[in-house]
């Protein structure tokens, strides 16, 4: 009787072990999969965040949360950007209006995030009206040393 006791407590110790294991390997996935989808609407509220007053900072930011492709892409055109927005006074602010998830493999650290968002820009001192821009992202999201940072970025038409 009592090595049936024993089998049995070492069996739901086990089971224990196990299913805590289990436990603790969903919440770290579900916290994978919402950093993510943050990763991406921080960038895309950064992106549109560009103020002709502090653009360099608003530019340094962008480039403070990306990595490869899309760093490199955004790097290569930061110096136009920054010229056209000082020469145009121009003044752009923006709202995230949905992101999901649309994949994740957790082993390679990468994710891919839809964002939906619309900005509007206004000219300091110009007589044109404020203009709506409206964007549909694929984001690219790539874990580096514990955090998520924009690896691409593509403008779904």
């Amino acid at each position: 009787m009592i090595s049936v006791l024993l089998v049995l407590i070492a069996v739901l110790g086990t089971a224990w072990v196990r299913v805590g294991g289990e436990l603790d390997e969903a919440r770290s996935a579900a916290r994978d999969r919402l950093a993510a989808v943050q990763a991406a609407e921080r960038y895309a509220l950064t992106l549109m965040a560009v103020d002709y007053r502090t653009v360099d900072r608003d530019v340094q930011r962008v480039l403070d949360t990306s990595t490869g492709r899309a760093k490199d892409d955004y790097a290569r055109d930061a110096e136009r950007l920054k010229a056209a927005t000082r020469l145009n006074k121009a003044v752009q602010t923006g709202v995230v209006r949905a992101a999901g998830l649309a994949s994740m493999d957790g082993p390679k650290g990468t994710a891919r995030v839809l964002v939906v968002a619309d900005s509007v820009i206004r000219w300091e001192g110009a007589k044109t009206a404020p203009q709506d821009r409206f964007y549909r992202w694929n984001v690219e999201v790539t874990k580096v040393r514990g955090s998520w940072w924009v690896s691409r970025l593509e403008q779904i038409t």
